[in-house]
């Protein structure tokens, strides 16, 4: 796990920015504390900054080079079962200088070109100069676990892992509305947009090859390598292997077992999180009967009992007799940690439970460099609220109709995510909304914290609407009437694991030199999994139906029916109190609004009414994605 970065100069004045490749360099060094190098050649320069797993040697450094120095690589990730391809490679009679997945990763691409990143099981982002040709090729993992950004003009093509590293460059930094406006609904900004027009995300099981020569204009093909299945009705049908409900629960197990076996393997200290959730407790469990005294880490909330999970989690540890290690944090313990994950943000993205994964990062690097997640079963296995509500309003009976009916009531009820009568109105507001619309309309609705329209008035410069629907309607474009939940689980891996769950997990976890893997992402139980029909996922009793009966045997009975809370960051507190200062003086004072140009005056002014007053909605989550965007403009733009 590290962070690379690269450039290729098209002309003379493109030349001019490979200077900078060890500034950029050095913007990665939380992702790769353990050292840094560079590869210059003409009009090309490669950098990497290294977090050191397998093969923590010298030998294994990075920029590596094959023995003839023709091809140079930088390498982001895990390449879990490189094992078994390095002793295939030794057959055919090559000698290796490492025992690293990098070299194995290096010669598979010498000797087979890109179809060989069908054999790659693993998380990464890599880039591979080849000297005699002049071409560079640039791949991602499959999901979009790890990633990579791409700026482009006619001087230059840049790579990098984070948004920092490519301004390092000095790039041109003209915001993309579109994305902005994007972003104000969602909290994040979907790939393979960016924050700035002429930055892309390289998109998931996808690889980009420039061919040579790279010193004039060169050559740009972006090419898939990887899809997730498609679910009914586009693809193929889900289901159609006619596997019984008890016999996909053994493949399950089996495929489960072997991905946290293959990602086990590590020359450095390694553990897993343990929330005391169904997903957290299934990797424990599994994980337990490959390592002895496996290390686990929970996070405790002693000012929010209601969040905390720890009882369940030291149940799952004690039957699992690992070493468990619970971190226990008061919400000041929180706060203390804000500021850190602002200034660390490079693009703007307001999951506030970045700052729990943050902290919870921060305590397990000092044990561990690499740590096992659940991440991935929500949206492989319907583990949302949202699903349960989808599910209802495609199946709408007689009290969805009424919720429906009362819409105009759960209206003028206060709404609040911080009283229980006010977060259960808030609820049905939502769903009676999102039962008037069609199946794209709703699901956009309920990946929304706000409405289009609402977002639009807080904008003075308004968004190109024909860019924005065309994106809109790419995202959406498996969901349909006549579909079922796997095509809004299909949407979900696209559009809210990738984009949101993978991004959180990657920047908190890199900011503190942690690594974390996700065995429910091995490509293997991606592929069986949207295979599964509907309605061995959810149904009206149960979501994750098959992971919570398969694993029934594995785990304590007390983690079974029981509600699950999401842990909610005291923002509003924070808000009212310690940030009252930064909301009113500063990022979002009316005359810091008005110099600024971006936002619409009147509209961020009620934004503030309402944070102070009973009704709040989802203000206070709108308040968070303005501060992170307001800090973020403030560095990188102001």
């Amino acid at each position: 796990m590290c962070g690379i970065t690269g450039i290729i100069a098209f002309t003379d004045k493109g030349k001019k920015s490979l200077a900078y490749i060890e500034q950029s360099v050095k913007c990665l060094d939380k992702r790769g504390p353990d050292g840094n190098g560079v590869y210059t050649n003409k009009n090309v320069a490669l950098g990497h900054s290294r977090l050191a797993i397998i093969d923590v040697s010298n030998n294994a450094a990075q920029p590596f080079s094959d023995e003839n120095g023709r091809y140079t690589i930088v390498f982001n990730g895990e390449f879990y079962n490189y094992a078994e391809h390095r002793k295939a490679l030794e057959k055919r009679g090559l000698q290796f200088r490492s025992t690293s997945d990098t070299e194995v990763l290096l010669y598979l691409y010498i000797l087979e070109g890109p179809s060989f990143l069908e054999k790659v099981n693993g998380f990464f982002a890599f880039a591979i100069y080849d000297k005699k040709e002049e071409s560079l090729f640039i791949a991602r993992d499959r999901f979009g676990i790890k990633p990579l950004l791409y700026y482009k003009d006619e001087d230059k093509f840049i790579f990098a892992s984070e948004m920092k590293a490519l301004m390092a460059f000095g790039i041109q930094k003209e915001m993309d509305q579109v994305s902005f406006y994007n972003y104000l609904q969602l909290n994040y900004i979907p790939g393979p947009d960016s924050i700035f027009k002429n930055v892309k995300k390289i998109k998931p099981g996808h690889y980009i090859y420039l061919s040579g020569p790279l010193n004039e204009l060169p050559v740009i093909r972006d090419k898939t390598y990887y899809e997730i299945p498609l679910p009914s009705p586009k693809g193929r049908r889900a289901g159609d292997e006619g596997l019984s409900y008890n016999e996909a629960q053994s493949n399950l197990v089996k495929l489960m077992e072997e991905s946290v076996q293959l990602r086990l393997i590590s020359d450095v200290p390694l553990g897993t999180f343990l929330s005391g959730g169904i997903d957290s407790s299934i990797i424990v469990a599994l994980a337990s009967q490959y390592t002895k005294q496996l290390n686990t880490f929970s996070i405790g909330y002693k000012d929010e009992p209601l969040f905390d999970e720890t009882k369940y989690a030291k149940l799952v540890a004690d039957k699992y007799k690992t070493n468990h290690t619970v971190f226990s944090l008061s919400n000041d313990d929180l706060f203390a940690n804000l500021h850190k994950v602002l200034d660390y943000i490079d693009e703007p993205f307001a999951d506030s439970s970045a700052l729990a994964v943050n902290i919870l990062s921060m305590h397990t690097r000092k044990h561990v460099t690499v740590a096992l997640s659940g991440d991935g079963a929500d949206e492989l296995f319907s583990g949302y609220n949202k699903h349960s509500a989808e599910l209802k309003a495609r199946n709408a009976g007689i009290l969805a109709q009424l919720v429906k009916v009362g819409t105009p009531l759960w209206k003028i009820l206060p709404q609040s995510r911080n009283s229980k009568f006010g977060n259960t109105v808030r609820q049905l507001y939502r769903f009676g909304e999102g039962m008037k619309l069609s199946a794209k309309d709703r699901y956009w609705h309920w990946a929304s914290f706000v409405e289009q329209e609402a977002a639009l008035q807080m904008l003075n410069n308004k968004p190109d609407w024909n860019e924005f629907s065309k994106r809109r309607n790419k995202i959406l474009d498996n969901i349909s009437e006549d579909g079922d939940m796997n095509d809004v689980l299909y949407t979900d891996m696209h559009l809210v694991l990738e984009n949101d769950m993978l991004t959180k997990v990657d920047l908190m976890s890199m900011e503190n030199g942690l690594e974390v893997r996700v065995p429910f992402l091995d490509y293997r139980v991606v592929n069986f999994a949207m295979g599964l029909p509907e309605s061995y996922k959810i149904d009206k009793h149960a979501r994750k139906k098959i992971l919570q009966d398969a694993f029934r045997k594995y785990l304590p009975v007390e983690l079974y029916n029981r509600p699950k809370h999401g842990f909610e960051v005291p923002l509003l507190k924070w808000f009212r109190t310690e940030l009252k200062s930064m909301i009113m003086d500063d990022l979002l004072a009316d005359n810091f609004i008005q110099e600024q140009n971006i936002f619409n005056l009147e509209a961020v002014q009620q934004l503030k009414t309402r944070l102070f007053s009973n009704n709040l909605g989802d203000v206070y989550v709108q308040i968070w994605a303005l501060i992170v965007f307001q800090y973020w403009w403030k560095k990188y733009m102001g």
